[in-house]
């Protein structure tokens, strides 16, 4: 595979970034992890904020290790994922105006009320289809109202799309990462400026159209060759610009396979593809997110707190001395009782930074459960709780669109984590297929590939990242007493029912 072009996917995740390079080998791609950094936000007297320079450094760094790696040390492509949600506010000139904050910053507390009462939840997802979470762009953005930077604002850039600017030095807004703000038609694919207006937000930071996957912003800026070398010059691709949707391209799915997917990291996003968004008052009630993917596809999908449970758990055991290494905590895990208390993962109690540990069981012995006493017992009362909620989760999606999963493939870095895969596969009572794990940068590579001509369609997307993936398989226990009985436990001690929340009858 000599001459075969060489794209790099710049991937970065809520707790780390990664360059890879990729190239399409036959009907496979083939996959080179150049560089890895940490991504570490910084609290700053004002709150929480992404530490984007040092991240854009490390890319540029990763950049010039994927020419040195690439046949004549040239990149055919670059594409740029990131995490949904936060983003840079722009003035005319497209200079930031300040640091982006992080999600987990705790500015939005109150923001949902206030967006509900301009305009009611149900406006606002018959036409965003979006599940209220108070982490969305549109809460962060209220949280901004009085600022100089809103009132100075004439863009706004989502971190994939503020990454590529500083490469490219063009500013597009890509419709996969903009599908994550609350303030996109969920049937358009462009900015819903009517519910902006209500909300009492600028126009002039949605001005501008949205950027399908596929389309070429530029070409890396000359200025950047001392840091990035090779990679000068180089065009740099608009591919899913929101890591989820990138991974999703790169699911291995089968024709006729009757899937759904599980993106396993710092946060689950579960959910179905499909070619319409569901925007009606079921989906609403279940609190069913619609993201747009590649080639017009829609995920209709739930997001769930997921690893980020035991990475802060790690972070404090280790600050205190006991077990820091993920293996070591799945160990412990896997050992540990089976009869361990559970609690819902999306308890907004959890979503901040702090004493993971000590929160979990503050949460089971408020519920009136043994709390688990050891990081074994806490780490499995994570990993259970989290494999119940994807079962309330996945038994809504088909409830909502009619439709029945036999299989649910596990992406990302999630699908490395066996006792939580063959617990998801328990608990849900379907068959699961964990890999691939570097899921965002295998789609961001296939999305480039697409774009230059070396693939033709969204089945030849689909048919390279199955040749490009050996999937581990874990078949439901078939005894299903053990594992139904731990749902219904799960669903008592949290007071959540698959019917509760239901706003219209079957």
């Amino acid at each position: 595979m000599p001459d075969a072009p060489a794209y790099a996917a710049v991937d970065l995740g809520a707790e780390s970034g990664r360059v890879v390079v990729g190239r399409l080998d036959g009907a496979r791609v083939d996959l080179v992890v150049v560089h890895r950094f940490a991504n570490r936000p910084v609290r700053l007297p004002d709150g929480l904020r992404w530490n984007l320079l040092a991240l854009f450094t490390e890319t540029l760094d990763g950049l010039r290790r994927a020419a040195e790696a690439a046949p004549s040390r040239a990149l055919a492509g670059v594409g740029v994922d990131a995490w949904g949600v936060d983003y840079a506010l722009l003035d005319g000139e497209r200079r930031v105006l300040g640091l982006p904050f992080h999600y987990r910053d705790g500015r939005t507390d109150g923001m949902v009320a206030r967006a509900h009462e301009r305009v009611p939840a149900a406006d606002l997802y018959a036409v965003t289809g979006i599940q209220t979470m108070p982490i969305n762009t549109v809460f962060q953005l209220l949280a901004d109202e009085g600022s100089d930077a809103l009132a100075a604002a004439e863009r706004i850039a989502l971190v994939p799309d503020l990454i590529s600017l500083w490469l490219t030095g063009e500013l597009r807004n890509e419709a996969t990462a903009a599908s994550t703000t609350g303030l996109l038609d969920a049937r358009t694919g462009g900015w819903a400026r009517g519910i902006a207006e209500r909300l009492g937000l600028p126009a002039a930071p949605f001005a501008g159209a949205t950027t399908e996957p596929g389309a070429t912003i530029g070409a890396v800026l000359g200025h950047h060759a001392e840091a990035a070398g090779g990679a000068a010059g180089a065009p740099v691709h608009a591919v899913a610009g929101h890591d989820t949707a990138s991974a999703y391209a790169a699911v291995p799915r089968r024709d006729g396979e009757r899937a759904a997917v599980l993106s396993s990291g710092t946060w689950s996003l579960l959910g179905l593809e499909l070619e319409a968004p569901v925007l009606d008052e079921r989906a609403r009630a279940y609190n069913l997110t619609n993201e747009r993917g590649i080639e017009g596809t829609i995920r209709l999908l739930r997001n769930v707190m997921g690893l980020w449970l035991v990475q802060e758990c790690r972070r404090q055991w280790a600050a205190e001395g006991g077990p820091g290494d993920y293996d070591a905590i799945n160990a412990l895990a896997t050992e540990a009782r089976e009869d361990v208390a559970l609690f819902d993962p999306d308890a907004d109690g959890f979503l901040a930074p702090g004493d993971m540990p000590a929160r979990i069981v503050a949460a089971c012995r408020q519920s009136g459960q043994d709390p688990p006493s050891t990081p074994g017992e806490i780490a499995r009362a994570a990993l259970v709780s989290l494999a119940c909620k994807y079962r309330l989760v996945l038994e809504r999606l088909e409830r909502a669109t009619g439709r029945e999963v036999d299989v649910v493939h596990v992406i990302g870095g999630g699908a490395q984590a066996e006792l939580l895969c063959r617990l998801t596969a328990d608990v849900l009572g379907r068959r699961v297929l964990a890999g691939p794990v570097e899921a965002t940068a295998l789609g961001n590579v296939l999305v480039q590939a697409r774009a230059a001509g070396e693939l033709g369609s969204l089945h030849d997307i689909r048919a390279a990242a199955a040749a490009s993936t050996e999937p581990t398989e874990y078949e439901p226990a078939a005894a299903r007493d053990a594992a139904d009985a731990t749902y219904e436990r799960f669903l008592d001690v949290t007071g959540l029912d698959t019917e509760s929340d239901v706003a219209v009858e079957a």
